[in-house]
């Protein structure tokens, strides 16, 4: 078999991983100020001629889907409830031949309310932010007083229909890491299927210590304490969570250790920030430009062209363990996740 090559019709790189799963950034903005992202201020927020248009974004969308192979779609921030336009958006790319599987990665703020348009316009299911059940616990990780409202956005998208409702957590350590039990035990209450996420080096205040990091062998142990784990027999692929049956199953939890146990040699992911930049990976340090091209005018195969050759030049892996390793100037509010 030939090599994948920058020319062919997919986001292939020079180590054989082909990226199938795009995540969209939507806004850089946010209505919570959680501490392990950004400051209580919040940040320099992108101007608006700088952010993508709702057609261009769709146009983007498109031509990773028509040209470049891409099959599942997430949508993210920032907070992209936030965004206007947002049902247009997931409805113009519901109608993309073929069709991507669509997502949402969010807060979950509002989501009670626009669950059921969401749905409508063709979402098929989200991610939901939560750390904490405690609510002046939650005040303290997000300095906002809004965890009743995630927990009506989480039952909001259920009765939706956007299943499976999947539950993001970050443990970290003297803060929230005594919740492990209790938030699984929520989450099979409610029929939810719980991510433990090892804390990144994206925080805008480039506070991240490794030696403070709660890891997924100290998530599990946590979890073991109180429930009969197994590994689960459906082959991962290149899903960046690695999950256990609970209890036999068929109930399950997940942990995605980036850290500790990287899996960049399955990854199939490419990013598009919300300013129009192709990134080939969550941690790197150089971005390339196509809202400058799109808006100079390029056609869709031009377009395609830059996209495969920012792909072409990905690295093997992110490079968290290297003494050299840099953490990305951008934090992840204005990557997107």
């Amino acid at each position: 078999m030939t090599a994948a090559t920058p020319t062919d019709s997919v986001l292939a790189d020079r180590y054989g991983r082909v990226a199938r799963d795009l995540r969209v950034s939507l806004t850089d903005k946010c209505n919570l100020r959680c501490t392990y992202c950004m400051p209580a201020e919040g940040l320099p927020w992108l101007a608006g001629p700088q952010l993508l248009g709702d057609d261009e974004i769709v146009r983007l969308i498109g031509v990773a889907v028509r040209l470049l192979g891409v099959t599942e779609v997430r949508f993210t921030g920032g907070e992209p409830l936030i965004r206007p336009g947002l049902a247009g958006i997931v409805a113009a790319v519901a109608a993309l031949e073929p069709r991507p599987r669509i997502s949402l990665t969010t807060n979950g703020i509002g989501l009670d309310r626009l669950a059921p348009a969401l749905r409508a316009a063709g979402l098929d299911r989200v991610n939901v932010s939560l750390d904490t059940l405690d609510p002046e616990r939650f005040i303290r990780l997000t300095r906002r007083p809004r965890l009743a409202d995630v927990l009506a956005g989480l039952a909001g998208a259920a009765a939706a229909g956007l299943t499976p409702v999947k539950v993001n957590t970050v443990l970290m350590r003297g803060v929230n890491d005594d919740e492990a039990p209790e938030l699984l035990r929520f989450a099979l209450a409610h029929g939810y299927e719980l991510r433990f996420i090892e804390q990144m080096p994206l925080d805008a205040q480039h506070g991240w210590d490794r030696d403070t990091m709660v890891t997924a062998d100290a998530i599990l142990a946590s979890l073991r304490g109180e429930f009969d784990l197994t590994p689960d027999p459906v082959e991962r692929g290149a899903a960046p969570a690695e999950t256990w049956l609970v209890g036999g199953g068929p109930a399950r939890v997940g942990v995605i250790a980036s850290v500790t146990r990287p899996f960049c040699g399955d990854c199939d992911r490419t990013r598009l920030t919300a300013d129009g930049q192709v990134r080939a990976c969550l941690f790197a340090t150089e971005e390339s430009d196509l809202r400058g091209a799109l808006r100079a005018g390029a056609d869709d195969d031009e377009l395609a062209r830059r996209w495969r050759a920012a792909m072409w030049g990905k690295r093997a892996g992110h490079g968290i363990d290297d003494p050299a390793f840099l953490q990305p100037a951008r934090p992840m509010s204005a990557i997107g996740g």
